[in-house]
């Protein structure tokens, strides 16, 4: 396959826009399926997860290889939930091309603005389709405003529907000026209707205009009033896309069929190949500072990110790579950057969801997955030892939400840690631990529908019966001043003793994590031991002693200590250092950081009033409101997780079930003094039951 004649692309929206049913109709029309899969009976193929099936929505994103026009679409689907916005990021860090589903009555939704944004950190070219014109209340001009005034995108219609709602017959090719109706399966193409002819001209013309902007040679025909081909037009439209600098906007209903295949089209027209995208930049893993390129051909040096990892119970651990250079072949030694360690790549294969087709080589430009990983996580990078890189990572959003897990059979403890382990390796956006003093262990993830998800996996995959707790906020907490400590660390019990010493400086570090400068001159300190101090902080860190809960956003400055050398380990260091953090936390001011959610609430007019008040009781911010369409509004807020639980049945009451809100992680942000104080009396209270 030439690298030019491939296309990685995501499908990517908000819930319920019907981007797994745009994927299904992509897979019947490419001829992978037979027969259409629906998401509402529980047999798309693109969702094949138990859990997926059941609710009718997707959680994980699927692989798909698929061939259209002489050219093969390796095809990702990604959920539209906030909870697993893990698999749109690390999706988007693969892909090269992306199709934004938006529902025509729906709009931009929270989610579209979420998933847009993910798009733009990555730069990623994109198409937009606008599904389900055929509903009622469908509005493409509506849409495409939307698009423009919230994202920014510069939409740029190269379709025109012929009617909407139940009159929603096709769609005018603006590019080739010609009329697309649908039986069941087939496309028909024809002349334009003379009741659509003025405004297709019309649209063209918007059209070319905007395409004009980007491209001389369009720009100085459109003056002068002359032809204007359609090889051209698609050449300035493909151009104007991979840059950026426009998005090209098409329409369909892809449960009724009618589209998709002027869809595919597109996707081969508009979205990049591999070598369209050009190099990609990787950091030299002994100097971050210096940058190499590596094209994407099968003569350069190998190089990969896994973005993926999946457990199947057939062939074990499934990792998802993409390559963006040289040639794999199943029996190599790969050289993982992240771990400084060699693995052997076992069997290579094409995925199609939940089948396998096994290949023996890939190359630049390829998504396949790999068994046989054993070191391999999400992120790291897998390259040629003899010139190592060190490709960007994936970003993990931070954990809001956690609960309790507790065994309904004590024997089944090592089953449990084994689940936990595979599930921590699949989603990075998943933790769990074992709380010493309470037994009891915790796991914490994205909301609680992700975290219902995970519980259910663990009883039906891994037969693991578990019960598990009301679902609780996962605070964290910082310190306000700079606080600068010293702590000597003396133990002598009868041989070797224990002797560290270590004057540390604590500031905050708003926004920037945990960070550790060591400024100390003159071997005060051995360089062995720095290690071993930045080891016991972590570790300190991550149980406050106000609190316990994990502290954030702090810059620790190693400032002076002393060493015996005899009595000085590494453990006296890490033991000192962890007091010395305890030590200085109380004096730093201390705060609780509660996590804060944006929020999107769409209610008719006559509610505005109720929703209003009941979201100012939960502490919540209304930013702004905006009339959604005749009738309704959308209020864009904040509001402290600790105060949605249950908003849902709340909404319902006070709207008589008419609105409905959307949520995803902000940021953490300081909570009020007298919240703090009831949250550290809970916390005492509970330690001494």
């Amino acid at each position: 396959m030439q690298i030019s004649k491939l296309r990685n692309i995501g499908i990517a929206a908000h819930i319920d826009a019907g981007k797994t049913t745009v994927s299904e109709r992509i897979l019947f029309f490419t001829g992978v399926n037979r027969k259409v899969g629906e998401t509402h009976d529980g047999q798309a193929t693109m969702d094949f997860m138990k859990q997926e099936q059941e609710r009718g929505i997707t959680i994980a994103s699927a692989a798909i290889t698929a061939q259209w026009k002489e050219h093969q679409i390796n095809l990702i689907d990604t959920p539209g939930h906030v909870d697993f916005t893990i698999e749109v990021e690390r999706s988007l860090r693969v892909i090269d091309g992306m199709v934004a589903v938006f529902c025509a009555v729906g709009g931009v939704e929270p989610q579209s603005e979420t998933v847009w944004n993910q798009a733009d950190k990555y730069r990623v070219p994109r198409i937009a389709f606008v599904n389900k014109m055929d509903r009622t209340g469908a509005d493409f001009n509506e849409v495409v405003g939307q698009m423009n005034k919230y994202l920014g995108a510069n939409a740029t219609p190269i379709q025109l529907p012929m009617g909407s709602e139940s009159d929603f017959l096709g769609m005018i090719d603006l590019v080739a000026m010609k009329a697309v109706t649908f039986t069941d399966k087939e496309r028909i193409v024809g002349d334009i209707p003379e009741e659509y002819m003025a405004a297709a001209i019309e649209a063209r013309k918007a059209m070319i205009e905007k395409v004009a902007d980007f491209d001389d040679d369009i720009a100085m025909l459109y003056l002068e009033d002359g032809e204007i081909s359609e090889e051209m037009l698609k050449k300035a439209l493909r151009n104007a896309t991979i840059k950026l600098l426009i998005t090209p906007v098409l329409c369909g209903a892809a449960y009724k069929n009618k589209g998709i295949q002027l869809l595919l089209d597109a996707v081969i027209d508009y979205l990049p190949s591999p070598t369209d995208i050009g190099a990609v930049m990787a950091h030299n893993p002994q100097d971050e500072e210096r940058t190499i390129q590596r094209n994407p051909t099968i003569n350069e040096k190998f190089s990969a990110l896994a973005f993926k990892l999946i457990n199947d119970p057939y062939v074990g651990q499934q990792t998802f790579i993409r390559i963006f250079s040289g040639k794999l072949s199943s029996g190599m030694s790969v050289f993982n950057t992240n771990k400084n360690k060699n693995e052997r790549v076992g069997r290579i294969f094409r995925i199609k969801a939940k089948e396998r087709e096994e290949i023996s080589e890939a190359g630049a430009g390829e998504i396949v997955a790999l068994v046989g990983m054993k070191h391999t996580r999400t992120g790291d990078t897998l390259c040629d030892e003899a010139q190592p890189i060190l490709l960007e990572s994936i970003q993990v959003p931070p954990a809001v939400i956690e609960m309790k897990v507790n065994l309904e059979d004590k024997k089944s403890r090592d089953k449990l840690g084994e689940a936990l382990a595979k599930l921590c390796n699949e989603d990075p956006s998943f933790h769990s631990h074992f709380d010493e003093e309470t037994e009891e262990t915790i796991i914490s993830g994205m909301g609680e529908l992700h975290l219902e998800i995970l519980v259910e996996r663990i009883r039906d995959e891994f037969k693991v019966p578990i019960s598990v707790g009301e679902p609780s906020v996962s605070f964290r907490e910082t310190i306000t001043t700079s606080v600068e400590n010293a702590y000597k660390h003396v133990k002598q019990s009868g041989g070797k003793g224990q002797f560290a010493n270590t004057v540390i400086r604590f500031e905050p570090n708003p926004g920037k994590g945990f960070e550790f400068i060591d400024v100390t001159k003159g071997g005060v300190i051995p360089k062995e031991y720095i290690p071993s101090i930045e080891k016991g902080l972590r570790k300190a860190m991550e149980k406050s002693p106000v609190a316990e809960y994990p502290v954030v956003d702090v810059k620790c400055v190693l400032v002076d200590g002393s060493y015996h050398p005899v009595d000085s380990s590494d453990m006296a260091f890490q033991l000192c250092a962890a007091q010395c953090f305890k030590q200085a936390f109380k004096k730093a001011n201390p705060i609780i950081m509660e996590p804060v959610m944006k929020i999107e609430v769409n209610t008719p007019d006559d509610f505005i009033g109720n929703v209003t008040r009941d979201l100012n009781k939960r502490r919540g911010r209304i930013e702004n409101m905006r009339r959604f369409r005749k009738g309704s509004q959308k209020l864009d807020g904040f509001c402290p997780l600790m105060e949605m639980f249950g908003y849902a049945t709340a909404l319902r009451n006070v709207t008589s079930g008419r609105a409905n809100y959307s949520m995803e992680f902000y940021q953490y942000m300081p909570m009020p003094a007298v919240k703090q104080e009831e949250i550290i009396l809970q916390r005492q209270k509970a330690k001494n039951v």
